[in-house]
């Protein structure tokens, strides 16, 4: 069954694009040590355990995995906007309509009561991320709903998450990077409300709904071969158009890979992404989720973006098919011991063209 897709993903460059032949540290995997405090599974995982309605705080557990002195960093965070300039003035932005940008912020209710934000009306809470609240909105205009992320700029703007960067920093290169794109594998930034005598600061971004499905077959969790080629088939085809455009994601997971009614999977949340000038994605700070993160970003040192996409894409698969992460420790320290250390086990009937896949994206090229 995965024949045909192993083969589409090698014709389409993944094998080098995703970084198959450039997972090759320079030293020998060593993971970060002194991480040895026991944490919440649901930090491991990346789950959102804050449910208050209306608290948009940072809940302080997203924090680098990785410490870094944060001047490349700062540099990427000047740089996004040069790039963005540049690929507008050059015509290299490629969207059918831009980001609308709204300067004025009109907080209200309508008729029956219902809390408003310019024309979209309040429906109900999706859920809460690292630095706000995400919530589903309907437009008074045109009857479509909306994923509405909202932020407080002045706690933002509080929050270090590297010497020289604050959240606020973040979520404006996220906005950044979103003008940039526009394909049938990612989710789609409609509209940026931003008033400058506001504290508040709002995504209006494409709403995705839908949910993963299961085929019957495979561990509680797992959704089956069938339903993971056709997933894995949308979830290269985003990140080769990523990639294509040096846009680095950086937090690739089931949770922030949203299955629309159709099927369609599509890739959201750019909030820890990274766009660069050219082919040069060496990072050091590495905000993603803990079980999904590369061997090389153990080690604090600096890594190869793209590369650590093509990782978290393989413990992906690993999970739609087997049900379960292939490297999980019960502390940080442990996680990333397995990450470095632990071979990958298969079920004894997987099929061998699926294996060969799991075990190339997932190759620590030691």
């Amino acid at each position: 069954m995965f024949r045909k897709t192993c083969s589409w993903i090698r014709d389409m460059g993944c094998c080098s694009c995703f970084g198959f032949t450039r997972r090759k540290p320079k030293q020998a995997l060593r993971p970060i040590t002194g991480l040895n405090y026991r944490i919440s599974r649901d930090f491991l995982l990346g789950d959102d355990v804050d449910d208050d309605d209306d608290d948009n705080s940072y809940n302080g557990e997203a924090a680098n995995t990785a410490d870094g002195d944060g001047g490349e960093m700062q540099n990427h965070a000047k740089r996004s906007e040069e790039i963005f300039r540049e690929r507008e003035q050059n015509g290299l932005i490629c969207r059918q309509f831009p980001v609308k940008e709204s300067n004025k912020l009109i907080r209200s209710e309508d008729e029956n009561g219902t809390k408003m934000i310019n024309e979209y009306v309040h429906v109900r809470k999706i859920g809460a991320g690292s630095y706000g609240k995400v919530v589903l909105y309907r437009s008074s205009l045109d009857g479509k709903h909306y994923a509405i992320k909202a932020f407080h700029k002045s706690h933002l703007s509080k929050l270090r998450v590297a010497p020289s960067e604050t959240a606020m920093t973040d979520v404006r290169r996220e906005v950044l990077i979103m003008k940039m794109l526009q394909h049938p594998n990612i989710v789609n930034l409609i509209e940026v409300i931003d008033d400058p005598n506001s504290d508040h600061f709002y995504m209006v971004l494409e709403y995705v709904e839908g949910k993963w499905d299961n085929d019957g077959f495979g561990q509680p969790g797992a959704i089956g071969e069938s339903m993971a080629r056709k997933y894995l088939q949308d979830i290269v085809s985003g990140l080769m158009y990523l990639h294509g455009h040096n846009v680095v994601h950086g937090d690739i997971k089931p949770d922030n890979l949203l299955v629309a009614p159709s099927g369609t999977v599509k890739i959201g949340d750019f909030s820890v992404s990274q766009v660069f000038e050219d082919d040069n994605d060496v990072l050091r700070r590495s905000p993603g989720t803990p079980v999904f993160t590369a061997p090389e970003c153990c080690l604090g040192l600096t890594y190869g973006g793209k590369a650590a996409d093509t990782w978290a894409v393989g413990v992906t698969l690993y999970y739609m098919i087997i049900g379960q992460y292939p490297f999980l420790g019960e502390t940080l320290q442990d996680t990333y011991d397995k990450i470095v250390n632990n071979s990958l086990v298969f079920p004894d009937a997987m099929n061998p063209e699926l294996r060969n896949l799991l075990e190339g994206l997932l190759c620590k090229g030691q």
